[in-house]
């Protein structure tokens, strides 16, 4: 990943990334015993993933390389639209 970050012209985000991957996926599994949280974390991975597919976009790279980001967006984000249409 430290390549693929240089080669966005990103290294300085590379930490502030992995920090919130590692929050978000342990605020998912948290918030599966408190709502909020769920929602809060889930919205936040899909808002990651976005900007992930955009820096994706952006430097050009082939859609095999963008689908993974376009996929985790689209899941976080029906996770969190779910369970807030269950409230």
């Amino acid at each position: 990943m430290r390549d693929e970050f240089e080669r966005f012209g990103m290294s300085k985000y590379r930490l502030l990334t992995g920090i919130l991957e590692i929050l978000g996926a342990l605020g998912t599994l948290i918030g599966l015993f408190w709502t909020p949280l769920f929602i809060f974390s889930t919205l936040g991975l899909g808002t990651l993933m976005f900007l992930g597919l955009v820096t994706r976009v952006r430097v050009r790279d082939p859609i095999v390389q963008t689908l993974p980001a376009f996929s985790l967006m689209v899941l976080n984000y029906t996770l969190a639209g779910a369970t807030i249409s269950i409230l």
